[in-house]
């Protein structure tokens, strides 16, 4: 019997389109012998959308066109199934569209990546492939990411962290705090974004404040850490989880600037060949793969990519990104880590002899693996506190 894998995809985030990509890449990697695979697009305003037309990328140059075509759905539990319920008409009308095995996130981005997706499925019960909900919100967040890393003596850049709401108030205790702490030049960066977006340099207070406004616009926290000069970025996969884990081969992409854009990772040449006439995604990336750097230096970011990973209770597959100062003898400092990165990483583990295919279903494994595990926790006790309860005696009730 095939299993029903809910590929969730799109989402109310600044990489709703990534998600798209890196979605339907996934599905038309997927062994159709083994699963029943079931697009779930999540609009931007959360309505969620199934239907065959989402398989082809050409599809969604015209959005409205597309889900004119498609089935809006919610997903619920039914008869001890999760099930996708068909949200048109009434409530007694309503019937199922599709039985639910597994969930398959491919999303990016803040309202999703982040965890909340995540701890919908728990709510669900429903078994997914990735991250947990901690774990998710942990990756998500570079400056929780940093903390929970220097906890485990893993090696990150020093950084200071506040609020948009901080630097409207009072930015001059902020300003003075980054001269002393981080210095000329700095990376400023939204906390919660991937996809390069909001990310800027700064040399000065003037373009500080300039590169604070740009990251502002897009989250409510800002990160500012100290910029490498000679600066080499290597990037590293791991698959698995806390039992047991392993890195891919090592990259290094190819910027256009002294930083890795949205248009380096995901316009940088996508199009050609491309049937669909669109990006491939993270897999468009000028990038030298596997990385041209001394065996023994990919080992220790190997190495530490699995060291990261596990720090923050990782599973599935993650992407790892570092920073390598070559003016510091090669100094590898830990940068930021993708719970669910674009094109689920597939190219750096075919470069490691393992197909996107299999890569899937190693996924789906895992999935079940932390599902199966959680159906022998217990999620109740035996107190029957309610039967014995009388008169709460007011809002607040009795202490």
């Amino acid at each position: 019997m095939k299993t029903n894998l809910a590929v969730f995809f799109g989402c109310s985030s600044v990489e709703h389109e990534v998600s798209i990509i890196s979605a339907v890449q996934a599905m038309e990697a997927m062994d159709r012998e083994k699963y029943t695979v079931v697009p779930v697009y999540v609009a931007k305003d959360g309505n969620m959308y199934t239907g065959d037309a989402l398989f082809s990328m050409k599809n969604y140059k015209d959005l409205p066109a597309l889900l004119s075509r498609c089935t809006r759905v919610f997903p619920a539990r039914e008869k001890g199934e999760v099930v996708l319920m068909d949200a048109a008409g009434g409530f007694f009308k309503r019937k199922p569209v599709a039985r639910l095995d597994v969930a398959f996130p491919v999303v990016h981005g803040t309202n999703c990546e982040d965890g909340s997706l995540q701890g919908y499925f728990e709510i669900l019960g429903l078994p997914y492939a990735g991250c947990d909900v901690l774990a998710s919100a942990v990756g998500m967040d570079k400056a929780v990411f940093k903390h929970v890393l220097a906890a485990h003596g893993l090696p990150v850049l020093p950084c200071v962290t506040f609020t948009a709401r901080q630097w409207a108030e009072d930015k001059a205790p902020i300003l003075d705090k980054i001269r002393r702490a981080i210095g000329y030049p700095c990376i400023v960066k939204p906390v919660n974004l991937g996809s390069s977006v909001g990310i800027s340099k700064a040399e000065d207070d003037g373009k500080l404040e300039e590169a604070v406004a740009l990251a502002a616009s897009f989250a409510g926290e800002i990160l500012v850490e100290r910029a490498i000069g000679s600066l080499r970025e290597i990037n590293c996969s791991v698959l698995g989880d806390r039992d047991a884990c392993e890195a891919s081969v090592c990259e290094e992409p190819v910027m256009s600037d002294e930083i890795l854009s949205y248009e380096d990772k995901y316009l940088s040449g996508g199009a050609k060949g491309d049937k669909t006439g669109g990006s491939k995604g993270m897999s468009s990336l000028k990038r030298r793969l596997p990385a041209e750097i001394p065996e023994e230096k990919a080992d220790e970011i190997r190495d530490l990519a699995k060291e990261a990973f596990l720090a923050i209770g990782g599973q599935g597959v993650a992407r790892i990104d570092f920073l390598m100062d070559t003016a510091d003898g090669n100094k590898v400092y830990i940068n930021e880590i993708n719970t669910i990165p674009g094109s689920l990483a597939f190219y750096l583990w075919e470069a490691a002899g393992l197909p996107y295919r299999q890569l899937i279903d190693r996924l789906v494994e895992l999935a079940f693996k932390r599902a199966r595990t959680r159906q022998n926790l217990m999620f109740t006790i035996d107190t029957n506190l309610l039967s014995q309860a009388g008169d709460l005696g007011g809002a607040k009730g009795k202490a």
